[in-house]
């Protein structure tokens, strides 16, 4: 018993003691991996700042955008094409969900958007098995995935592509979000659809841009996503590693998704490394729910969400 306690609260500070650059390597490639699970992260909170309700889609959403480039590639088309193409599939798609299913459901209950986008989940799938196959697909867009020396430190060049790419996005989403008129009429269209409507903010045009530069968030998620590990329908699964990610985040901070992203890789990582040989590994695979779990107890609207208080 003194062993196992020994092996679980002593080893892994000596651990990080003896050996600070290991260390400090673990630390860097897990807020890379955070980098990967915020850009899933994002697309929720842009639906969930502009209609009020969780889209159960956004990972289906993240596999469509990744299958039409890959699909597009397959066929002959270059990639920089292929990818205003793809684009142009992911605004179309925001126009057709607003015409087809959020214009009808305008100041509706939450439950009830929420069981719109399940069923917009299925058909995307299906839509997307249909046209491009269910076959592996490898994504390659020229991003190099060895690992280079930085300061004693052996890191993915791929995953230091995909920070920087993250970093850019958040930036400018923060800026339309904060900075801009149209990031006011989210935030109104959030607060209460009919109000915002008899203001004059045009809800239909709101929630087209909103869905399309979410499916535009989906398309980079599932480029850096699809070139690590091949487009295929498991990849809509990363949808549920983004969930505690929003928990800890937010679900209405756009710098909470990121926040949020880097405890979660950090502590996967770190988790793995060091804790995994006394408890057995496979860390990585329940840290994360977990850590959720406790900030529901404790923190249930997250560490940069807004706190809503309801009266009943």
């Amino acid at each position: 018993m003194n062993e196992f306690l020994t092996g679980i609260f002593v080893t892994p500070f000596l651990d990080i003691a003896s050996g600070p650059v290991f260390f400090a390597e673990v630390v860097v490639s897990g807020l890379l991996a955070g980098v990967m699970y915020s850009m899933v992260a994002l697309g929720f909170v842009l639906i969930f700042k502009a209609s009020g309700v969780f889209n159960f889609a956004q990972g289906i959403m993240v596999l469509f955008a990744a299958l039409t480039l890959v699909g597009l590639m397959e066929r002959g088309v270059p990639l920089w094409l292929a990818l205003l193409l793809t684009v142009a599939v992911m605004v179309m798609l925001a126009y057709a969900i607003e015409r087809v299913m959020l214009r009808k459901l305008v100041n509706q209950d939450p439950f009830t958007l929420l069981m719109a986008t399940i069923g917009l989940n299925f058909f995307l799938e299906g839509t997307g098995e249909m046209v491009w196959g269910s076959n592996v697909k490898r994504l390659d867009v020229g991003i190099p995935d060895d690992s280079i020396e930085v300061a004693g430190m052996l890191l993915n060049q791929f995953e230091l592509f995909a920070a920087v790419i993250a970093a850019v996005l958040v930036t400018l989403l923060a800026v339309l979000s904060q900075k801009t008129k149209i990031g006011r009429a989210l935030r109104a269209v959030a607060d209460d659809h009919q109000a915002a409507t008899a203001v004059g903010i045009p809800l239909k045009t709101i929630w087209v841009t909103v869905w399309a530069v979410s499916g535009i968030v989906a398309l980079v998620a599932g480029i850096m996503w699809g070139a690590k590990s091949g487009v295929q329908f498991s990849l809509s699964l990363i949808a549920l590693k983004a969930l505690p990610v929003l928990i800890l985040g937010g679900l209405t901070s756009i710098p909470g998704a990121i926040v949020g992203g880097l405890i979660i890789g950090v502590g996967e990582k770190v988790g793995e490394v060091y804790w995994g040989p006394a408890i057995g590994g496979a860390i990585e695979n329940w840290f994360a729910y977990v850590l959720a779990m406790v900030f529901l107890m404790f923190r249930p609207h997250g560490l940069f969400g807004e706190e809503i208080i309801e009266r009943v």
